[in-house]
């Protein structure tokens, strides 16, 4: 089954290079092998296989190869000089598709730039916009709140298999890309940081309390939640408080890209589920377009709270408040519907059987309201 990139990349191919980051398995190879499969020649290579790292860098691929495939480029220190070099001498012959498990636009080390070479795109894990056709909607939302929106887990259903399978790319998460990339030594008491956020999403996350636990400096936590910012295990939801004088600065909020990685309750899982879908349209909108997107969330001095607010070029697009049952519009929704005036105020209700609107609030499903990877926000786009 193609995913929802595959046209952007193709068209982006004819141009330039193309980088694709993303969370460890959630399909950035088969995705680009499928694409393989569109050109008349094309080659593969994986720098963690050593037989791939050494034809890497002899260059082994043949003159008519029209897609060049480098998964995992980025874990060779020099990939940026060596990938430009190659783009300059060859980009006339060859088309480059370079993929990883993490943030491309980081891990481009190196003294000069590949900035007007590329474009980079980042893929997501399957959710309500790409069930296959066989799957009912409620089934999907079922498995992306049971299992999680990988595709291996999402696709099998089985919550046994799931788990192990979470397991396992945890320990290749932590034990390989951590190690290959950063200078994190102690990964032992990352892991148990890793299960102290798994067990606070939904909830501002106070690192100087967890490092009290954990018996490390807040610092250190402070660079191993950036470090698991680039790997995609985890992203961080800031605070908004641009010209709001009740708001207050509190912690941030840390999500999974993995809807199965949340310990919380059902309500904590379906929170997560909704950044997941939010994350996953603002970012494809971003890669695509160009407009600056943002995820915050708003709390004030008085204890209103909005779970999420869209920023479209550091203005507010849209409220979003996500609810197990509750369909009556949130009174925080509304007050803050009133005074910042976005172009959307929704709350998006796990149990809600059809959509309505209601003193400004637009009350929707995750079934109707992630349907597709673009949704509302591809109105009034210029």
């Amino acid at each position: 089954m193609p995913r929802y990139l595959a046209p952007h990349l193709v068209a982006d191919l004819k141009k330039k290079m193309v980088f694709v980051g993303g969370p460890r398995q959630c399909g950035k190879t088969t995705l680009a092998r499928a694409l393989m499969g569109r050109f008349k020649s094309s080659a593969y290579f994986n720098w963690d296989f050593d037989e791939h790292r050494r034809a890497i860098l002899k260059r082994a691929w043949s003159d008519d190869a029209r897609l060049v495939v480098l998964d995992e480029l980025h874990k060779f220190p020099r990939w940026k000089n060596w990938l430009k070099g190659q783009h300059d001498v060859t980009g006339h012959r060859h088309r480059f598709l370079v993929t990883g498990s993490a943030r491309l636009d980081v891990y481009r080390r190196g003294g000069d730039s590949l900035l007007g070479r590329y474009h980079y795109w980042r893929l997501h894990p399957m959710g309500l916009d790409e069930r296959p056709p066989r799957m009912t909607p409620a089934e999907a939302f079922q498995r992306l709140m049971r299992v999680g929106g990988f595709p291996e887990p999402f696709l099998d259903g089985d919550e046994r298999e799931a788990r192990r399978w979470r397991q396992e790319r945890w320990d290749r998460v932590l034990r390989d890309d951590v190690r290959d990339l950063e200078p994190v030594r102690d990964l032992q008491t990352l892991a148990l940081f890793v299960s102290a956020l798994r067990e606070r999403v939904g909830s501002p996350v106070v690192l100087s309390n967890i490092a009290l636990d954990l018996q490390v400096a807040p610092k250190t936590l402070t660079h191993w939640l950036e470090v698991l910012e680039r790997m995609y295990a985890v992203f961080v939801v800031r605070p908004y408080t641009r010209s709001l004088p009740r708001a207050i600065q509190k912690p941030p909020r840390v999500y999974f890209f993995d809807n199965g990685d949340v310990l919380g309750d059902e309500g904590a899982r379906f929170e997560n589920l909704v950044a997941t879908h939010l994350l996953k349209r603002i970012q494809f909108l971003q890669d695509r377009d160009g407009f600056a997107w943002e995820l915050r969330y708003l709390r004030d001095k008085e204890g209103r709270e909005v779970d999420f607010v869209v920023l479209r070029n550091r203005e507010v697009h849209e409220l979003v408040e996500a609810k197990l049952a509750d369909d009556q519009p949130s009174r925080s929704l509304r007050y803050y519907l009133e005074r910042l005036k976005p172009a959307y105020a929704t709350q998006v209700v796990a149990a809600l059987k059809s959509r309505r609107s209601s003193q400004g609030v637009e009350l929707t499903s995750p079934l109707l309201e992630f349907a597709r990877t673009e949704g509302r926000y591809q109105k009034g786009m210029g």
